[in-house]
């Protein structure tokens, strides 16, 4: 059996589909910005929101804001434009609540490995509380060592730069080759979790990353997280 001492996991589209919540979620403030007032049709808010995720990134806070700001305000007036990014807010955000949750098999998956004394963690990357946020509403932090979960923007480096990944060892007591990083992105993930000397497990869920090539190939692939336990109980012993 290899040896292993952690598993370490991503957040988005590894252990929830963060691709096909974001597109409910953002559909669902299109709606609503419309029932608010806003008199356009939904394919072209679509398209000026997509325009200002591409500019400015999903994490950007002022994406509904930004929205407003490319039309005319004969599109909304004589509502308040605030009415109508408070509607969009609170329809991204009601469906936090009623829809984000994990990929159906993760739960029970990491409760089975956390109970046989695997030692799990977190890396990923993005607004700290709201990376933190995800953890908390799926109802997974208690699965993972309260000091391994590690996010790129509170270390001041990239994920894509493999110092991090180093780092992350270093800060874990953990040897290269010794701990496992599962991720389904092969640029962010893979490539320098792997030049770190992690070993590492791409995700193939049919995220947004799912045709990305990386510069290296995964140690593993898996399709689902039972695949990720037979994984780790043959060839890992675990």
């Amino acid at each position: 059996m290899a040896a292993l001492d952690a598993v370490f996991f991503d957040i988005d589209d590894t252990l929830y589909s963060s691709t096909a919540f974001a597109e409910r979620a953002r559909e669902r403030s299109i709606q609503a910005m419309i029932r608010a007032g806003l008199r356009l049709p939904p394919e072209r808010v679509r398209e000026l929101l997509r325009e200002v995720i591409g500019e400015y990134s999903s994490n950007f806070p002022y994406q509904f804001d930004e929205v407003l700001q490319r039309v005319s305000p004969e599109a909304y007036r004589p509502v308040n434009p605030a009415m109508i990014v408070a509607s969009a807010v609170v329809a991204y955000h009601d469906t936090k609540f009623t829809e984000l949750r994990p990929f159906d098999d993760v739960p029970e998956v990491l409760r089975r490995l956390r109970s046989r004394g695997v030692r799990m963690g977190v890396v990923t990357s993005g607004i700290p509380v709201k990376q933190a946020e995800k953890l908390v509403r799926l109802g997974l932090a208690g699965e993972f060592e309260p000091g391994w979960v590690f996010i790129a923007e509170q270390l001041e480096i990239s994920k894509e730069d493999p110092r991090l990944w180093s780092e992350v060892l270093r800060r874990s007591g953990l040897s290269p080759g010794r701990a496992m990083y599962v991720g389904d992105n092969p640029q962010r993930d893979i490539d320098p979790a792997g030049s770190a000397g992690w070993i590492t497990v791409l995700v193939r869920r049919g995220g947004k990353y799912e045709g990305v090539a990386g510069r290296t190939r995964p140690r593993h692939e898996i399709a689902s997280f039972a695949e990720l336990e037979e994984l780790l109980r043959s060839e890992y012993g675990l």
